[in-house]
């Protein structure tokens, strides 16, 4: 077995960060503490927002969202089909219906021209879209503007999914804050961690209480122990991780300045290798929020050989993103098929994620990209070498 010699992803924690979890082990309060009331208040402040609530995950955060905007049985959300697949799986779990809408092959976030035509054409057959989750997708902003636009004229809640774009912004608005309510993510491969974790934030206080007692079994303000005024779910975040969260989020702009300076390494070195295309943050990403490094491909065969070639030598490497309605259950369930959303599928098709981190030095980028340019001499070489046939030959000829 090769050993890996650089790691696809790694947190970028510290003493701050040692020295918080082990406060809360002293004061034994490992929940419903005043660590995640902090963490809450920090990283809303951090964001511009007037509301914070701690829940365990993003998916969570998602979940509780479409609750609290609502929607239900047969009711119908627009969002990407490229995402991790928790975006379109939090629809379900309300019992609605996720529409998927084809990217923007620049940003490979939701394309508000179809997100237009998506809900008119559903307006016409006498289903009324409620909803639109946007996904700033690797940490590149959608085009906020123009699907705000969109929802103001249709009436639809509008939720972000920023669980990739903590620290982010939008024509100089922070990300998460620009619709009725926007999430983060604090998994270990994220910008900043708390291990598990999410974050819902919003500005309509109807919604902050409301998702307060969702996410602890919907107990509410004025309750007695054990009375619950509604159902809810046990998505709370315990101490331990509000603390973890607390130090990172007072970190957050050294995390990313650092996560910024490797991706400059990458695209330095990357810029010029034929057969790779860097990722390009559009114009409205005024600040960039790197969550993953992700190369587009020119050749979609090479992808397979090339992951197999830089695991040869070491280096992990990653497929981002499938597209969600490619998925099997989503395939048998609802009868999605290849073809549907051509841009992207195209883009699963060829982006490839290599290994990013805050911590990561320049000598291991600089061994990344060596590999992934050795591996990609030897795939053309190869397919020189590829003895001709059928009509390929015939062309030749």
């Amino acid at each position: 077995m090769t050993t890996t010699i650089v790691p696809m992803s790694e947190p970028d924690l510290g003493p701050a960060e040692r020295t918080a979890v082990l406060e809360v082990l002293d004061g034994k309060t490992l929940a419903l503490g005043p660590r995640a009331r902090a963490f809450e208040d920090r990283l809303a402040a951090r964001v511009g927002a007037r509301h914070g609530i701690a829940v365990n995950s993003g998916t969570a955060a998602l979940h509780l969202c479409l609750l609290a905007a609502g929607i239900g049985a047969d009711d119908v959300v627009v969002t990407t089909p490229f995402s991790f697949v928790a975006s379109a799986n939090c629809i379900l779990y309300v019992g609605a219906r996720p529409l998927f809408v084809d990217v923007d092959p620049e940003t490979l976030t939701l394309d508000p021209a179809r997100l237009e035509h998506a809900v008119e054409t559903m307006a016409r057959s006498g289903r009324r879209v409620r909803a639109v989750l946007p996904v700033h997708v690797f940490g590149q902003a959608a085009d906020m503007d123009a699907i705000l636009g969109v929802a103001e004229r249709h009436g639809l809640a509008v939720i972000e999914d920023a669980c990739e774009a903590i620290g982010g912004a939008y024509k100089g608005r922070p990300l998460g804050t620009l619709g009725d309510a926007g999430t983060f993510a604090f998994y270990p491969n994220k910008q900043m961690t708390t291990g598990e974790g999410g974050m819902i934030v919003t500005g309509d206080a109807r919604w902050d209480a409301l998702v307060r007692s969702l996410r602890n079994q919907g107990r509410d303000v004025g309750d007695e122990w054990l009375a619950h005024t509604r159902l809810g779910y046990n998505y709370r975040l315990d101490e331990m991780s509000a603390a973890l969260g607390l130090a990172q989020v007072e970190r957050l702009d050294e995390i990313l300045a650092k996560r910024s300076r490797v991706a400059g390494w990458y695209q330095a070195r990357l810029g010029g290798l034929d057969g790779v295309v860097p990722p390009r943050l559009t114009a409205t990403t005024t600040t960039a929020s790197w969550f993953v490094y992700v190369v587009r491909l020119a050749d979609p065969t090479a992808r397979a050989r090339t992951m197999r070639g830089l695991a040869a030598r070491g280096i992990p490497s990653r497929p981002y993103f499938p597209p969600i309605h490619l998925q099997p259950f989503y395939r048998s369930d609802f009868g999605f098929r290849p073809g549907m959303f051509p841009t992207a599928e195209a883009a699963g098709a060829t982006c490839l994620a290599l290994p990013f981190f805050g911590t990561m030095t320049e000598a291991q980028v600089e061994t990344v990209c060596g590999a992934l340019a050795e591996v990609l001499d030897e795939h053309r070489a190869g397919s020189r070498g590829r003895p001709l046939s059928g009509p390929e030959e015939a062309a030749r000829a």
